[in-house]
């Protein structure tokens, strides 16, 4: 087929199946390809395909359906199902969340009559098809359209409930959206030419080595901005070559980057991206600048092509990745002042330094692995043959599971209907030997030696400088004089700092910001103030936070200072910002950060003192000078994605709750019953859910509470991971309300009150928030939390690698589904603590609190920690160490209305029983006077005076 046939054939695939195909089965005399689907056919010149076009859909819609669905039977001889599987999604619309098995009942859609419902659909699809010059209908922009906006249907109160339909009413576990993506990304395999379909999956790096090499907080968001760009550079190989539907994972629907070269990449009309925040947000806070991309994905491509594909995918993103550093290379020359010319020896560097990066591993496993013949639609040899390497059971992996084994003869269920597997089923088996592959292939790592001669970069030690001359790289540090990046540090400080000489990956990383924000000009009039909050103004927003709350006026000597000194406006935490914006005073105040660290930066001893004071004249006490930075990670993802036997299900927790009644009472053939009770393999919906749930999670719910109920700022959030900076103050609770968010359980489980009310709760998994219903990983998927809280003068690669030490120690020492905090003194030494989520952090955050209050003495856990020394380790229920520990902190407390307000006895009762359920018997002593010291550390407004001291060092 030719390109337009292909256009022509995928179109065909998405509109096999009507978007309102739940709400009129069986309520229709046409028939649900009826309707809205055959209207729309015939409007885009789609009645005369070819009998190979129409052949590719009616496969891909076979393979798609038995990829994602329980094992049903086909219609008798006289075209019927069995009356037990025939349910009325109508009577009863009941969602299952993918993987919980929990119900979710769209009761608004029992209001919605047939025809309602077709209008509803095809007056939005009609809406968007293109059209091109000559006035008949584009078919690619048409089929891109449908993808990206098709689920978004205007219809007041099930405005977000369309995109939950299900694709199958007998198995409401994933979504009519789903199930035609999946058949278009199949179909136009097909429709490519012998060969069918084949999984790719791609991998870039490396990951944590370039993030780390980071001197400011710029560069952190740069470095993980810059991958999720690469990722996207090599998806957008695929999407443009097949569309998007092609990428299983992760879900590209709604990202923010993808609606940006939709919009000015494929033309698709602007209107329909009007009400998106990215199109509308001229400010810091536009979800583009979101690292929302994980560096790994999984697509359907052609098998034929496969090898190409990754090939193009190789050159695209190391091409890219060359073209940018040689522009951040222009930028730099001309800011020095140096004229360009290609001759110049940092062109030759460029290209010697960043020959083979990324590192690009791919894996490509075909279908046809699947053998197929007249008799058998699913032969399994070829493919037995291929996973045994990878494998220590025979049959290896998926072929050798309970479910497998039932379905590889076929299902016989009464007179008639009958279910024979075909190649779709066996995409879990496929799945697995993609990510064996995979894994092997990244274990064999090409290392192409560079020469490198001269002096070396200042952040990674690794490859020289740039350089506009060559006999400069012969220089040691004290001499350099008129270097570029001596001229650069006096123009511009944000590119190179004093003594800095970058290499070209670490310059293209510091010049990112500069460079992507030059990529969105046409989308701000007055383009992007700065938005990269700084360790310095972090910690000090709580300060700042905490005044305008007590609503403290500026006194005049310090609104002078801040008003002669330069503009130094920084960014800002987001909820300061919007709070600073109607406040008369509010000028004034985004000055004060940046004022402040212009003063320590330069000014005099002297000056630094005066500055200190005569803030703390308006605070009432010193600025926080402590931020803290935490990395959350969900626990346990390549099992999940692998449909792990601790975090699958049955087939029948799927099941509509008709069909599980009906089972009970089943009396055909017992192997369905037990294919029912065996547990579910992954599946291309699968993969979905849980790409579409971190989606939701990275790109609308974790910004939301990070940076609209807290004064937080999102570093990076893509895939399962999210790294994010706070002021102390607000850290422990937002660690909570981010855990929260990532499964959907009730607040109370994880240790807090509660998370922002604009965010709804939905049971288990699901959230309501801006109008639309967000699914989310569930209650049965957990995450872990490193935290460490430093001083913002601390080296920030240092503090990068305690935060991502106190990660792991969450998921090791804590046993996943925990967090670890890690407190980095200035004063040289660290605190650190892990617990399980719930009880822990809810003492933590009470203890915090009783601690701050200026009825309980400064030096309470210092007194405390001493006087454990000499007590028995707890056992058992630790009664009389928790009687004796509530009545030292009482002793330390000035008030009665105080001790009895935090219930001392029941602080202390809490604290000595999680000792006992974290450490062993010999250390809970200790683990106890542990905790108090991280808990007195974050309640105190300044934490750098002598009793605080004091108090470490006894802890």
């Amino acid at each position: 087929m030719n390109e337009q046939q292909i256009w022509q054939t995928r179109l065909a695939a998405r509109l096999h199946d009507p978007l309102e195909k739940p709400l009129i089965l069986m309520r229709t005399t046409e028939g649900h390809e009826g309707g809205t689907s055959a209207s729309l056919r015939e409007q885009l010149g789609l009645n005369d395909l070819s009998a190979s076009a129409l052949g590719a859909v009616r496969t891909a819609d076979r393979w798609a359906s038995a990829a994602d669905r329980a094992a049903f039977p086909n219609r008798n001889d006289q075209g019927r199902y069995p009356r037990w599987q025939q349910t009325r999604f109508h009577e009863q619309p009941v969602i299952i969340h993918p993987l919980t098995g929990e119900f979710f009942d769209l009761k608004t859609l029992q209001e919605i009559d047939p025809a309602q419902a077709k209008a509803l659909a095809l007056d939005h699809l009609r809406g968007l098809i293109h059209k091109g010059a000559d006035g008949q209908p584009d078919l690619q922009q048409t089929a891109l359209a449908f993808w990206r906006f098709g689920p978004e249907i205007d219809a007041d109160e099930i405005k977000s409930l369309w995109a939950q339909l299900p694709a199958d009413t007998r198995v409401p576990d994933h979504s009519i959206h789903d199930h035609i993506d999946l058949t278009v990304a199949l179909a136009g395999c097909f429709a490519a030419g012998a060969g069918g379909p084949a999984l790719l999956a791609v991998s870039l790096g490396p990951v944590q080595e370039f993030i780390a090499a980071s001197r400011t907080t710029s560069d952190l968001w740069a470095g993980s901005h810059l991958l999720s760009r690469l990722a996207w550079e090599a998806m957008r190989v695929v999407c443009e070559r097949l569309g998007p539907e092609a990428i299983l994972f992760p879900r590209l629907r709604g990202v923010p980057q993808v609606d940006l070269w939709l919009s000015k990449g494929m033309g698709l009309r602007s209107e329909l991206f009007a009400g998106c925040d990215w199109a509308r947000s001229g400010t810091d806070a536009n979800p583009l600048f979101a690292a929302a991309l994980p560096n790994r994905f999984t697509a359907i491509v052609p098998a034929n092509q496969a090898r190409e594909i990754a090939g193009q995918i190789t050159t695209a993103v190391r091409d890219w990745v060359r073209s940018r550093a040689e522009t951040a290379y222009r930028l730099l020359l001309e800011t020095a002042g140096i004229g360009d010319d290609p001759a110049l020896p940092g062109y030759a560097q460029i290209r010697d330094q960043l020959a083979g990066f990324p590192e690009v591993h791919w894996v490509s496993v075909p279908w046809s692995l699947v053998e197929t013949d007249g008799k058998v639609e699913a032969n399994t040899p070829r493919l037995r043959d291929a996973m045994r390497p990878f494998f220590e059971s025979d049959p290896p992996g998926h072929l050798n599971s309970p479910a497998w084994k039932l379905l590889s003869g076929g299902l016989q269920l009464e007179d008639g209907w009958f279910w024979k597997p075909n190649p779709g089923v066996l995409y879990p088996a496929l799945h697995e030997l993609l990510e064996r592959a995979l894994a092997a292939a990244k274990g064999v790592r090409p290392f192409g030696q560079t020469r490198q001669e001269g002096w070396r970069d200042s952040l990674s030690g690794e490859a020289e400088w740039l350089t506009h001359h060559r006999a400069q790289l012969e220089l040691p540090p004290g001499q350099r004089k008129d270097t570029l990046w001596t001229r650069v540090a006096v123009e511009r400080v944000a590119w190179a700092r004093k003594g800095e000489h970058l290499g070209a990956l670490n310059a293209l990383k510091r010049l990112w910001p500069t460079l992507f924000v030059d990529e969105l000009a046409d989308l701000a009039e007055r383009g992007f103030n700065r938005f990269v909050v700084s360790t310095h103004t972090m910690a000090l927003s709580s300060s700042i936070a905490q005044a305008l709350q007590e609503k403290r006026e500026l006194p005049q000597p310090l609104r002078e200072k801040i008003a002669d000194s330069h503009d130094n406006r920084v960014a800002l935490p987001r909820k300061l910002a919007i709070a600073l914006r109607d406040h008369p005073d509010g000028e004034l105040l985004r000055r004060l950060p940046g004022w402040l660290e212009g003063v320590r930066e330069q000014g005099g001893e002297s000056e630094q003192r005066q500055a200190d004071k005569t803030l703390k004249g308006w605070l009432g006490h010193k600025p926080e000078a402590y931020y803290g930075l935490l990395l959350m990670d969900g626990d346990r993802m390549g099992a999940w994605l692998a449909a792990d036997t601790e975090v699958t299900r049955p087939h029948e927790k799927s099941f509509h709750p008709q069909i599980r009644s009906a089972l009970a009472s089943f009396k055909g053939d017992p192997k369905f019953a037990n294919y029912a009770k065996a547990l579910r393999a992954p599946s291309p919906s699968r993969h979905m859910a849980i790409s579409e749930a971190l989606n939701h999670f990275a790109l609308t719910l974790a910004p939301a509470v990070a940076e609209q109920q807290y004064h937080g700022r999102v570093l990076y959030a893509g895939g399962d991971d999210l790294m994010a900076m706070f002021p102390v103050i607000d850290l422990l609770p937002a660690m909570g309300a981010l855990r929260t968010a990532y499964s959907g359980i009730d607040p109370h489980e994880v240790g807090i009150e509660g998370v922002d009310t604009n965010i709804e709760r939905q049971g288990s998994g699901f959230f309501y928030y801006r109008n639309r219903l967000l699914r989310v990983m569930g209650k049965e998927a957990t995450a872990s939390c490193g935290a460490v809280v430093a001083h913002h003068q601390a080296p920030l690669g240092a503090v990068l690698r305690e935060r991502r030490a106190a990660e792991q120690r969450a998921k090791q020492e804590g046993g996943r589904d925990a967090f670890s905090i890690s407190i980095v003194k200035r004063s040289g030494g660290a605190l650190r603590l892990s617990a399980k989520w719930g009880e822990p952090l809810r003492l933590l955050l009470k203890l915090r609190e009783f601690l701050a209050e200026p009825a309980v003495s400064r030096r309470a856990v210092y007194h405390s920690a001493v006087w454990l020394r000499d007590l028995p380790h707890p056992e058992d229920g630790g009664d009389m160490v928790a009687g004796m520990l509530a009545y030292q902190l009482a002793r330390q407390c000035s008030k009665k209305t105080t001790r009895e307000c935090y219930d001392l006895p029941g602080l202390a009762g809490s604290l000595v029983a999680e000792a006992i359920r974290h450490a062993d018997a010999d250390k809970r002593l200790a683990w106890i006077a542990n905790f108090l010291s991280v808990a007195e550390f974050l309640a105190r407004e300044t934490r750098n005076s002598d009793n605080r001291q004091a108090t470490e060092d006894a802890a």
